[in-house]
């Protein structure tokens, strides 16, 4: 990890509610893959509180491409001070054939990145927007990406089969409390099918990460395997391993 300078190239309005800014930067901090984040201060001189995460979607033009609020202002050739990458890559399995991502009350913001990497080796995606996350619009997205729009709740047309032919899910929501949300998409798997085993059921944790090395302790997160820290443990963590 390191602390970076990024430059705003270029500012994408993609649709009325989100816009994608490419940046480059000074000094590369790395290979961006599928589960990394940047925590990025706007102000030329960030104080490490007041940071926010910024999820890469794609890669274009060796410029890494973030997805933010439409309704956010940024200019070109504007700096940024960026911290990154924050966690570790979602770990997917071998020989995966079949890949379900879902968000429920929150943009899909955090799977994005996901996409290309299955799609490029081959690998079905279907995404499911549940909750306020049925807004969110998806035209931008790879129209072989399978897209499934549910109801209020946490349910959707076809959720058993869905559940059934995944290999693994991965599955990101909104709300102040992670812990109670995730534990009901676990239950609610546990619904869908005869029992959900490790490594199949993934959460993405996205709390306020005020210093992303694991210094302060502020999202420090109970598991089966001992205490664990989402900025440099997580962001996705194996639900069946979660302290209940």
């Amino acid at each position: 990890m390191k602390e970076t300078r990024a430059l705003i190239e270029r500012i994408i309005e993609v649709n009325s509610a989100i816009q994608h800014l490419h940046l480059s930067f000074e000094g590369s901090p790395g290979r961006i893959k599928p589960g990394l984040s940047l925590l990025v201060g706007v102000a030329d001189i960030a104080h490490p509180y007041l940071r926010e995460s910024w999820w890469p979607v794609s890669i274009k033009d060796d410029f890494i491409v973030v997805e933010r609020p439409a309704k956010e202002r940024y200019e070109i050739g504007q700096v940024v001070n960026a911290l990154g990458y924050i966690g570790k890559p979602y770990l997917f399995r071998r020989n995966l054939r079949n890949v379900l991502l879902v968000a429920h009350d929150t943009p899909p913001t955090p799977l994005l990145l996901t996409i290309p990497w299955l799609l490029g080796n081959k690998i079905s995606v279907t995404l499911v927007l549940t909750g306020t996350a049925r807004t969110y619009n998806t035209e931008h997205l790879d129209r072989r990406v399978e897209i499934i729009r549910g109801d209020e709740g946490f349910t959707w047309p076809d959720q058993v089969m869905n559940a059934g032919w995944a290999d693994q899910v991965f599955v990101t929501t909104g709300g102040a409390d992670e812990n109670a949300a995730f534990r009901m998409v676990y239950d609610h798997f546990e619904t869908l099918r005869a029992s959900v085993q490790p490594n199949y059921l993934f959460g993405v944790f996205r709390p306020i990460l005020p210093c992303g090395v694991g210094a302060c302790g502020a999202c420090w997160l109970a598991s089966k395997r001992g205490a664990a820290m989402i900025c440099t443990d997580g962001p996705a963590f194996d639900l069946t391993q979660m302290v209940r």
